[in-house]
């Protein structure tokens, strides 16, 4: 069974490395498909081994209905090659529990029966006593994080499907049937708030790209990107503390059920439920991601 992994990306640099790094090592760099919204040799430096497409950074009308169908094309071509495609943002990385598998394509195999896998979605944060960000695995350097129903996405498909808001488009005549699956053990690691120097420098480019205020352009979380990143640390220290096994288990009993089936949109994805505990990673995660 062959698995690649697809993502997009401008100029997000350090949580691109660390993409390709994790991603690489689990599935083998040459599966890793890259899109570069503008022209970028530092992708190429920082990904050598992976397929870089280059469009073009020519407006922003409609950018995030464009991005979607354009990726949801190039992930239909994968899927002619490869049995599973992940697709994920830059700054997510999909990974595993090693206490249920062994690899991350271990846990794909296992839940090969689901035509779409969902992943338990956490953002990974740095904390104030945390030391600035080096090279080599973010799961070891950053270990607190709390679970979000709206960063529980759906990550992996193994035939072409429409990928929007964060879960599944499906014919309106199977949004009631379509099988929802969110395996235990699988789960999408946020890294946006987990280096505040690359999180700063990010803020930055959303803010410039809001700013051009194109028709359908990305909304008003673009506009105060730097108003919402406090407004998340504000957030995530008020929340209470538990231990792993607690939280864990809480979030994947809230989040793995009850799916919403948006008639509107004809989309399966994941409540957008906000949690109010947060958690440490334990050791097993060290020399992840």
């Amino acid at each position: 069974m062959k698995i690649c992994a697809l993502t997009m990306v401008h100029r997000d640099h350090w949580a691109l490395s660390r993409w390709y790094a994790h991603h690489g090592h689990q599935l083998g760099a040459e599966n890793l498909y890259i899109v570069a919204h503008g022209a970028d040799p530092l992708i190429a430096q920082i990904c050598p081994r992976a397929t870089v497409i280059t469009i073009p950074r020519d407006g922003f009308d409609n950018f995030d209905r464009k991005r979607a169908a354009m990726l949801d094309g190039f992930h239909s071509g994968l899927s002619q090659i490869y049995d599973w495609v992940i697709r994920c943002d830059a700054d997510e990385l999909i990974c595993h529990d090693p206490l249920y598998y062994p690899s991350l394509a271990a846990a794909i195999y296992a839940n090969a029966e689901n035509p779409v896998l969902t992943a338990l979605g956490f953002d990974l944060v740095e904390m104030p006593f945390d030391r600035p960000m080096t090279e080599g695995p973010v799961l070891t350097q950053r270990r607190h994080m709390a679970f979000s129903g709206h960063y529980s996405k759906a990550v992996a498909s193994r035939r072409p499907i429409g990928f929007q808001l964060h879960g599944v488009r499906v014919a309106p005549k199977r949004l009631n049937s379509f099988p929802f699956a969110m395996p235990r053990g699988l789960f999408l690691a946020h890294l946006k708030y987990a280096n505040k120097q690359a999180l700063k420098d990010a803020t930055q480019v959303r803010m410039q790209v809001a700013a051009q205020d194109a028709p359908g352009g990305p909304g008003a979380g673009w506009r105060a990107a730097d108003e919402d990143a406090t407004k998340f640390y504000e957030t995530f220290m008020g929340k209470r503390t538990e231990p792993w096994e607690v939280s864990e288990k809480h979030a994947f009993d809230t989040l793995s059920i009850k799916p919403t089936r948006n008639e509107k949109f004809n989309i399966v994805k994941t409540r957008a439920l906000k949690l109010d505990h947060r958690t440490e990673l334990p050791d097993r995660f060290v020399g992840i991601g």
